[in-house]
This record gives structure tokens, sequence and C-alpha cells, in this order.
């Protein structure tokens, strides 16, 4: 038998491959496009839940187009941030579609929070107003540095950003290093969850996932001709401000079923379209400039593979990592 290797990349090793936004997203886009014609497939991620509010999810995905399959094996908790830890960790497989074969192990943090702030982008290219001047990032952590990273690619007209944490200092902190990344753009912290809404032509909710939400978003915030791309779930929109919007969209509606069956989603609008359908052409996206929309992205293992196989072939072209034996 051939000699099989895999190569394991580690954090510091993704970092070092450079891959940017602006790259992740255009993978992102064709992806969504894929997927709005049929041409993938993924499943909905099962998980185990061992401690309360915290999970840990198995993500499969195969997309031909793009050779690429895989799965991601990825953890979220809450409670890590007070044992100096990220809230977010795991890794991913990159396997061979043709031999089944895996061809490479890497750490998935960088990938998670990249990809999911590239997913917001694409629905914000589709469905956000394209003279969008405001945003505001409620969770001020990794998905909140990410999202913004990824709008202002897709949004280059944003002036200003209302930026509120939980945590004060947390938000304090997010202000000082996006004034420093964005020196053209006002970066304002805001005392209260409101504050950072009412104004914003984008809304970025960014927080922890909760089974039981701490609603605080109500329907009055929630302007006309604004679009939000909640990234945890319904975690923090009460139910009127979710049915106040004249479109609400997912990445993937099967999945988003799935996790209403699991108590998720009580109380939701119905799914106008998903994200695919809208990349494809299928259904309209933004038709005019008063629709309030809501595209709430899941996070697809879709997202993670694409990114995945271009980051192993950059790495492979590069020589960085280890090559591991079988």
């Amino acid at each position: 038998m051939l000699a099989m290797n895999i190569l394991y990349l580690s954090q510091s090793d993704v970092v070092k491959i450079g891959l940017s936004m602006i790259e992740i997203i255009e993978i992102l886009e064709k992806m969504f496009k894929l997927k709005g014609e049929g041409q993938t497939e993924m499943p909905p991620k099962p998980g185990i839940h061992t401690r309360k509010d915290a999970f840990i999810h198995a993500m499969p995905a195969y997309i031909p187009d793009m050779n690429a399959a895989g799965i991601k094996w990825v953890g979220g908790y809450p409670e890590n941030h007070k044992k100096g830890l990220p809230y977010i960790t795991g890794l991913m497989i990159m396997n061979d579609p043709e031999t089944g074969l895996p061809l490479a192990i890497m750490d998935c943090v960088r990938v998670t929070a990249m990809r999911t702030g590239a997913a917001t982008a694409v629905a914000a290219k589709h469905l956000a107003r394209a003279d969008s001047k405001t945003i505001g990032i409620l969770g001020c952590g990794v998905q909140g540095e990410s999202n913004l990273e990824a709008l202002m690619v897709v949004q280059k007209q944003v002036r200003t950003v209302f930026a509120y944490d939980l945590f004060p200092q947390n938000s304090e902190q997010f202000v000082t290093k996006m004034k420093g990344k964005y020196p053209g753009t006002e970066f304002l912290k805001t005392d209260t969850p409101k504050a950072a809404v009412t104004d914003s032509d984008i809304i970025v909710t960014a927080g922890p996932i909760r089974r039981e939400p701490d609603q605080i978003i109500e329907a009055g915030w929630f302007k006309e001709g604004a679009f939000a791309s909640p990234v945890d779930f319904d975690s923090y929109w009460k139910p009127d401000a979710m049915h106040s919007a004249d479109k609400y969209c997912t990445d993937d509606f099967n999945q988003l079923m799935h996790y209403k069956h699991e108590g998720y989603f009580r109380d939701i609008p119905e799914v106008y379209a998903d994200l695919g359908e809208i990349v494809a052409g299928r259904k309209a996206g933004r038709e005019n400039d008063r629709e309030r929309i809501i595209s709430t992205n899941l996070g697809l293992a879709l997202e993670d593979i694409a990114t995945g196989t271009i980051l192993y072939e950059r790495a492979k072209q590069m020589g960085i990592g280890i090559e591991l034996p079988l």
C-alpha cells in the first residue's frame, strides 16, 4: 500500500496562509449560488450539549463543483470567557471526494469567524440597501469584529458604526481597535442596545446562542429600510421585532426547521427565502428601499468546507503545515 499522510494546520498556520476576507466572500457567494441550484450536499448538523447553552456540533458537507468534502467538529461554550478560553473551538477535517481519504486536519476558530462574517456580507450584498451608511454591532467579540470586517468590504459607503456589548469594556476595546483599522469611519460606543439599533441601516447581533433567549430588541427599534443579520439565532430579537420584517430569510431552511424542532426559533415569521435561492436568482432580494429584511444565518458546513478546501490547496502550495502519517 502507498504511504498515506495527512496535513496538520494549526491556528497560526491558518492565519499565516493569509486568505483574505474578500476572497472568502467571493468563495461563499459562489457556494451559495451552487446551493441555490441544488448542487451541494449538507445534512442539518447534529450536536451534543454537555453544559447549559453549550454545544458541540458535527458539520459535514460536499460541494462537487469545488471538489470539496469534509466535516467540522466545533464547540461553543458561553461560559468559557470565565476561564480565559474562547467561546468557539474546534477542528476541521478535509477529505478527498474521490477516495474518502482524509487530506487535512486544521483548526477551525479563524475559519468559523471569517466565514460567518463573509456570509453576513453576502446576505447584505443582496438584502441591505445599497446606500446603507450606519451599522449597529451588538456583541463586540470575535464575531462582531469579523462581521464588521466583511460588511466594510461590500458596504463601502458606511460612515458610522454603533457598538454595544453587555460588558462595557468589550465595546470600548472594540471601538478603540476599529478606529485604528478604519480611520475614515466614526465609531460610537453605546450604553444601551436600543441606541445601537434605532439609527442603524444594518444590524448585526453577535452574542452567544442561548436556548432560553434574553430577547431585548423591540419592533419599534427596527427602522424602515434596515437589514438585520442575527448570527446568534433569535437570542436577542423579540418575536414582534422579527415579525415586523417584510422578508425573513435564512441561510438554510432545513437546518432552521431542525433547530425549531430542537426548541429554538419558537416564534418567527414564515421564511421568505433561503439565501442560496436569492444568490442564484430564483427569488428576489431587496425590491425597494422601505423593506425591513432579516436574514438569520445559522452557520453552514458548506461555508466551512468551501473555505477549508482553498486553505488546504494554498497551504500545499506555500509549504505550510506538518505532514503526519495516518
